[in-house]
């Protein structure tokens, strides 16, 4: 299929697409002899797993280096993804929610000071 139905079969925009070729998440895909991108039923199963795990709050840098990984993920939706590989990753991602809630709870709090209780 072609970019654009690939990208509506997996939820996703041909830009997101060319984005995840572009940065090493997608393998490049089969062209045509006029030089358009051929996609299969595999790929769009990766665009899927790209975006649970972008919705997840990882980062495309996050998931960058672990592409082989996805395969698994494509062939196993229920397999954990904290594995040697991806557990630092997944760590690092953690710290950096609980350090950005911990901004924000602080950052209430002190709104909720300058105007007071009832605003809260």
């Amino acid at each position: 299929m072609r970019i654009g139905d690939a990208a509506a079969a997996a939820g996703a925009t041909p830009r997101a697409l060319r984005l995840y070729e572009q940065r090493g998440l997608l393998p490049p895909p089969t062209r045509t002899s006029s030089g358009q991108r051929v996609y299969d039923g595999t790929d769009v199963a990766r665009v899927r797993v790209i975006r649970t795990l972008l919705g997840l709050g990882l980062t495309i840098e996050d998931l960058r280096g672990h592409a082989e990984s996805f395969d698994l993920l494509v062939a196993d939706p229920a397999r954990r993804c904290a594995n040697a590989s991806g557990g630092p990753v997944v760590r690092r991602r953690l710290a950096a929610l609980d350090a950005e809630i911990a901004r924000l709870t602080r950052l209430r709090a002190a709104l909720v000071h300058a105007v007071g209780p009832a605003a809260g």
